[in-house]
């Protein structure tokens, strides 16, 4: 395979995963063939043995391949994987299960100089409601961490601020309708099941493998909503395969069905690109995607956020553009200008650089 670098578009390897993660879903590298080798991938893009690594590891990392001792990297993604293997049940790995991951915290004097930085430019404006959306600043903040880092491109319109995820979890049963019945992980984050007991809505369970969801459960449900966290989902610290990322999109692009994506914690991936998300793979406008800034600086602050599929966002507006953003105005230009200064991402790459010294 001929694959173009364009050595004016940093990171190269990011590139180069990117072409041989597309070769890999069109399957001109079939299931269980071999990549070629990194000094051979490196002689032919004219990149560093070290670059490939990079490109090959987050290759491993998204489940695309796997690297087998004196065999070198392997394809273990294919299409038919899900669906066609339906009848056969896979055991969840209980030994798998976590407690709750400590980060390092995030820094107290950092957090305090911004917030009398922000009293001091903004002043009256803080006493001033939020739109119901939220702060135009910080959606548009959001907007660009987004595109930067998860590969998301959207327009701000799409991007509504909440107090935390079980608020925005309420929103998206009225959006989308009670008469819906929706699917979580088992097991999975306690609040998210509290939450539809709480709105009275069907939902089932679906047990969890190595890989994610059962496929055979996934296949069976009678749900058409499905509620997953793909990148380590709590308590079981599991995280999807690119196969089963991709089973996941199959499934919801069936009879008008939908996946909210709860990429909590997914910044602290080791790797400078997080896991995929599956609101960048679908092609369908049919994933909502949820995060918050619980772990990555703190639950006090209160802070999530959601990002709509672009034919709900009339709908949104219409039927609940009325509810007041829970956010306050002043935690939200703080968070704005923690993003925007640089300072939340040198957080997540001080947190990443310390959790690839402890691999090692």
């Amino acid at each position: 395979m001929r694959y173009i670098i364009d050595r004016e578009n940093r990171p190269l390897y990011l590139q180069l995963y990117k072409q041989i993660r597309d070769d890999i879903i069109n399957e001109n590298y079939v299931y269980g063939g071999k990549l070629p080798s990194k000094r051979i991938l490196a002689e032919e893009t004219g990149v560093s043995t070290i670059t490939v690594e990079h490109a090959y590891a987050l290759l491993c990392e998204e489940g695309y391949v796997e690297s087998r001792e004196r065999s070198g990297h392997i394809v273990i993604f294919r299409k038919s994987d899900g669906f066609a293997s339906a009848t056969s049940t896979v055991e969840t790995d209980h030994s798998s299960y976590h407690t709750a991951k400590t980060y390092p915290e995030f820094p107290l004097s950092t957090l305090s100089k911004t917030m009398r930085k922000v009293l001091n430019e903004h002043g009256d404006l803080l006493l001033e409601k939020s739109p119901n959306a939220g702060c135009y600043e910080l959606r548009e903040a959001i907007r660009q961490l987004l595109a930067r880092n998860r590969g998301i491109y959207v327009d701000i319109e799409q991007i509504i601020i909440g107090s935390g995820s079980e608020y925005l979890y309420g929103l998206i049963v009225e959006l989308l309708g009670r008469h819906r019945i929706f699917a979580i992980e088992m097991p999975s984050y306690k609040k998210i099941e509290q939450v539809y007991k709480a709105k009275e809505i069907a939902y089932e369970t679906l047990p969890l493998t190595n890989t994610g969801i059962d496929s055979k459960a996934l296949s069976e449900t009678n749900a058409d909503v499905l509620h997953t966290t793909p990148y380590r989902s709590y308590p079981s610290g599991v995280s999807a395969t690119a196969s089963k990322r991709h089973e996941y999109i199959r499934w919801a692009n069936l009879n008008d069905r939908y996946i909210i994506e709860d990429d909590f914690e997914s910044e602290f991936s080791v790797f400078t690109k997080p896991t995929e998300t599956l609101f960048s793979l679908s092609e369908h406008d049919n994933v909502i995607y949820l995060n918050t800034f619980s772990k990555t600086i703190s639950p006090s602050l209160r802070i999530g956020y959601m990002v709509l599929p672009e034919h709900l966002v009339t709908p949104f507006n219409e039927n609940l553009g009325f509810y007041s953003c829970t956010v306050p105005t002043f935690m939200q230009y703080v968070l704005t200008e923690l993003i925007n200064n640089g300072d939340f991402e040198r957080h997540i790459n001080r947190v990443r650089r310390k959790k690839r010294k402890e691999m090692t």
